[in-house]
């Protein structure tokens, strides 16, 4: 993954910045004792990517995958939106407690711009929602020059999405983070009960805008395939803790690296960090140093 990228993370201040005003105001609404929803996992399961994750002679990826960790950010559907006899068998793969986080198609958001895009839309939700259960929420990620010139396809978009299917999105051009028009924005999601996404990625910063719209925080983060990027994480499990005791009900962090095989690795430590700080009990998964999964 090159989004985000530098050559020189030594130079990045990583510190997280303050949460947005909105975001403590936003979660005391659903300060609860309903169980903590944590979902932790990589980007991609096959084992080009995720070099020396894979026992030797594993001949399922998927099945295996989904016995280390809880959940994966399905970047597959982004390329190519899925038919439901896919969604079948990937779903058939997987535990009961597995769940699913597929990206919408590129036709949707990059091709389009979601210019014309509901019949599209409607397709890849109706094939996806055969997860059922293993749902766990769909995301959108605009193309990078999509600016706020076109707020009001946004705003369209959401209001047509199917109902049922939880939708998360993210921004990328920084034009969406500034003064009036990140409020307005963060209004539309707020009104129609969108996730807004966080970022932390070394050289995009202004995508740490650390203002969640409603119970939920989907944060994808990517390292740097740095040494910072541990300390980084132990950060994130501190803001997480503050953020649970406002109110926050659901968590979803995906772990990316540059060089994605590191990706296990990274995630490996950070649930180990959410067990001891937040009192769970997430699955430990295997990995080349911890083959056992302790």
């Amino acid at each position: 993954m090159k989004f985000g990228s530098t050559d020189h993370p030594e130079k990045i201040d990583f510190a997280l910045p303050p949460d947005h005003p909105d975001t403590a105001e936003t979660l005391k609404k659903y300060k609860s004792d309903a169980p903590f929803e944590v979902y932790v996992g990589c980007a991609k399961w096959n084992k080009a990517d995720l070099k020396g994750f894979y026992p030797r002679g594993t001949k399922d990826e998927l099945t295996y995958y989904s016995r280390q960790f809880n959940s994966i950010e399905l970047n597959a559907t982004f390329y190519n939106s899925p038919d439901k006899n896919q969604v079948l068998q990937w779903k058939e793969k997987t535990p009961e407690d597995f769940k699913f986080f597929p990206k919408i198609p590129q036709s949707v958001s990059h091709y389009r711009r979601l210019n014309d895009v509901k019949n599209l839309t409607d397709e890849f939700a109706d094939a996806v929602s055969m997860f059922e259960e293993k749902l766990g929420m769909v995301f959108l990620q605009m193309i990078d020059n999509f600016k706020p010139k076109f707020i009001d396809r946004v705003e369209g978009f959401v209001k047509d999405f199917p109902k049922g299917v939880p939708l998360a999105i993210e921004v990328r051009n920084e034009d969406w983070f500034k003064g009036e028009v990140f409020d307005t924005y963060y209004q539309i999601l707020k009104n129609n009960d969108i996730t807004n996404i966080i970022v932390d990625a070394a050289a995009r910063r202004d995508m740490l805008h650390m203002r969640l719209s409603n119970d939920a925080a989907f944060v994808r983060y990517v390292g740097a395939n740095h040494t910072s990027d541990y300390t980084r994480l132990e950060d994130w499990v501190e803001r997480i803790k503050l953020w649970r005791s406002q109110g926050l009900q659901k968590l979803y962090f995906f772990i990316h690296q540059n060089v994605e095989k590191e990706s296990p690795l990274l995630a490996e430590h950070f649930i180990k960090l959410l067990n001891k700080e937040l009192g769970l009990s997430l699955k430990i998964p295997n990995s080349p140093d911890n083959p056992l999964g302790f």
